[in-house]
C-alpha cells in the first residue's frame, strides 16, 4: 500500500490519519509532544482535571463520520450529550441570559432579561441557518482553491444567499441594525472570537456561526473534550496507524517537485503522501527552507490568542453552568486593544469553562476546575509577565463582584498559559490561536489550501489553513485533505514505512 506521513498528532492529524488508513493507507504519524492532542490535551493539577485547549463541542456529526467510514459504532467510542444551557451570559449592569438549547425558550429569555423582540431573535437565528446551509458544503466542506468546486450544483445555494452574507458590511453593523440593545449585539459579536477575530473589522459572514449553537446545538462530550482525540488516536491505532512521539520533524524532504518523505532526528521516513497538520508558517520557515514560500499568504494578520488561568476552586457556584461569559463594559475597547494596541484590555469579557459541572471527577467534592479565558493578541514582543498579572487582578476583581465572592481567596491549585507557551507547546505561529483572522473580506480566499501547488503529494491540515480554526473546522480540513489524495496504491503485504 501507499504510504503517508502527516506532521502533527492535533486533531487535524489524528482525523486525517484515520481518512488516509481508511481509503488504504500506511501512516505514521510523527508528533513533537510526548502524546498526541496538539491544543485538545489534558492536564491535572493535584485532583482538579483540565481540558487545556478547546472547550466547546458542536457538529458532533464530523466526529462520529469518522468512527462510521471505518466502519464502527460511535457510541463503543466515545459519547456526549446535549447541554442546556449552553451558556450563561453576565454584564456589568447586573442583567443575565441563559442560552438555551432550544431557540424559542432563548428567544424567550432574551425576551424577559434584556427585552429584546423574540421575534427578532428567532428570525436572526433563522438567517444564521440560511447562510450556514446555504454556503457550507462549498465554503467549508470543499477546497476553495480548485476549480471543480465551482462547477458543482452546490455553488447555486451560495449564490442564492449571495446578498444576506454580509459581505459589504461587518459583523457587528450587521447586528447592530437588527438589534438596538447593546448587550444582545454584544452576545451576537462573541462569536467573532470562534476564530480570533475582530467583529468591528470582520465581515458580517460570520453571523452563521450562532446556528452551530444555537439551532444545531453545544455538546460535552463523557470525559471531557480531551475524549474526542483520544477516542479517534485509539480508532487511528485500530487502523494500523502508527504514532511517534517525542519525535519532531526536521524537514520535508523532496525531489521532482514530489515528496518524498519526512526527515527526523532518528529516521528518514519514506511516503508517497506527507501531511503538514503544524502551522502553515513553521511548516515553510523550518521543514520547506529550500521551497519558495507564498509570502503573501504567510503574512496575513494573525488571529487572537489566549491567556488562560486553570483554577483549581475549593467552592461550588450554583450559579455557574458549564460555559460562562463576563461581558466587559465597553467591547469595542476591548478588541481595539487587541488588534490595534496588541494588548489586553483593562476591562477584559472573561470566559469560564468548569467541566466539573458535567464530570463530577473533575473536581474534588464541594470543589470546581475553572477553565478562565481571556481574548488576548498574538505574541509581538508584549511584556507577557506583566500583562498576565494585570490580567488576573481585572479578571478576579470583575468575578468577584458579579458572583459577590472573594474568588481569589478560593482559589488552592492554578496554572497559566499565555501566547508564549501557546507557541513553544503546539508551534502555532506568534500563539495565535487559529492561525490567520478573518478581519477582511477575503480571509476565506487567503487561508493556505489543503494542498501544495508547488510539490505534489503535499497536503496540509489544522487550523491555521483552509477553512479555519477550532475543532469542527480542523475535522473539515481533514476531510478536505481525504478527498484531495489519491487512491492508495498496492504494495505487497510485508511492505512497511521505510526507516534508513
Amino acid at each position: 500500500m501507499s504510504k503517508a506521513a502527516i506532521i502533527g498528532a492535533g486533531i487535524g492529524g489524528i482525523a486525517t490519519a484515520v481518512r488516509l488508513a481508511v481509503k488504504g493507507y500506511a501512516v505514521t504519524v510523527l508528533e513533537a509532544n510526548e502524546t498526541f492532542g496538539g491544543k485538545m490535551h489534558e492536564f491535572w493539577l493535584g485532583q482538579y482535571r483540565f481540558d487545556a485547549g478547546p472547550s466547546l463541542f458542536t457538529l458532533p456529526h464530523l466526529v462520529d463520520e469518522l468512527f462510521i467510514l471505518a466502519g464502527r459504532k460511535p457510541e463503543d467510542y466515545f459519547t456526549y450529550t446535549r447541554l442546556d444551557p449552553i451558556t450563561h451570559y453576565f454584564w456589568p449592569d447586573g442583567s443575565q441570559v441563559k442560552a438555551y438549547a432550544d431557540a424559542g425558550r432563548f428567544a424567550e429569555e432574551a425576551a424577559q432579561q434584556l427585552g429584546v423582540p423574540k421575534q427578532a431573535v428567532k428570525e436572526a437565528l433563522t438567517r444564521s441557518s440560511r447562510l450556514y446551509k446555504g454556503t457550507a458544503d462549498t465554503f467549508l466542506h470543499k477546497s476553495l482553491h480548485k476549480l471543480n468546486t465551482y462547477l458543482s450544483p452546490d455553488v447555486l445555494k451560495a449564490l442564492s444567499c449571495l446578498t444576506d452574507l454580509g459581505l459589504t458590511t461587518t459583523m457587528h453593523e450587521a447586528n447592530a441594525r437588527q438589534f438596538s440593545d447593546p448587550r444582545f449585539v454584544q452576545l451576537l459579536d462573541r462569536f467573532a472570537t470562534y476564530n480570533g477575530s475582530d467583529p468591528y473589522q470582520a465581515p458580517g459572514t460570520l453571523n452563521i456561526i450562532p446556528h452551530l449553537e444555537h439551532n444545531i446545538g453545544a455538546f460535552y462530550p463523557k470525559g471531557g473534550i480531551y475524549a474526542i482525540a483520544e477516542s479517534l488516536v485509539k480508532l487511528a491505532r485500530e487502523l494500523g496507524v502508527e504514532f511517534r512521539y517525542s519525535e519532531p520533524v526536521k524537514r520535508i524532504m523532496a525531489e521532482d517537485g514530489k515528496v518524498t518523505g519526512v526527515q527526523t532526528d532518528r529516521a528518514f521516513y519514506k511516503a508517497d503522501v506527507v501531511v503538514s497538520n503544524m502551522d502553515v508558517v513553521p511548516t515553510y520557515r523550518k521543514l520547506l527552507p529550500d521551497q519558495p514560500a507564498p509570502e503573501k499568504t504567510l503574512q496575513q494578520p494573525r488571529s487572537s490568542s489566549a491567556l488562560i488561568f486553570y483554577w483549581g476552586v475549593k467552592q461550588r457556584f450554583p450559579q455557574l453552568h458549564v460555559h460562562n461569559i463576563f461581558f466587559s463594559q465597553d467591547y469595542r475597547e476591548e478588541f481595539e486593544a487587541i488588534f490595534q494596541h496588541k494588548t489586553v484590555s483593562s476591562d477584559p469579557t472573561v470566559y469560564i469553562n468548569i467541566t466539573s459541572k458535567t464530570d463530577a471527577g473533575d473536581a474534588p467534592a464541594n470543589s470546581e476546575n475553572w477553565f478562565v479565558m481571556v481574548n488576548v493578541p498574538h505574541n509581538q514582543g508584549q511584556d507577557w509577565d506583566q500583562l498576565t498579572r494585570d490580567t488576573r487582578q481585572a479578571v478576579l476583581q470583575k468575578i468577584s463582584k458579579m458572583l459577590q465572592t472573594d474568588v481569589e481567596a478560593l482559589i488552592e491549585e492554578e496554572q497559566v498559559l499565555d501566547p508564549l507557551l501557546i507557541e513553544s507547546h503546539t508551534s502555532s505561529y506568534a500563539g495565535a490561536l487559529y492561525g490567520s483572522s478573518s478581519n477582511n473580506r477575503m480571509a476565506a480566499f487567503l487561508r493556505h489550501p489543503n494542498f501544495s501547488a508547488k510539490l505534489s503529494g503535499l497536503y496540509f491540515c489544522g487550523g491555521s489553513v483552509h477553512p479555519g480554526g477550532g475543532i469542527p473546522l480542523c475535522l473539515l480540513s481533514a476531510k478536505i485533505v481525504g478527498d484531495l489524495t489519491p487512491a492508495a496504491a498496492p504494495l505487497p503485504a510485508n511492505s512497511l514505512m521505510n526507516h534508513a
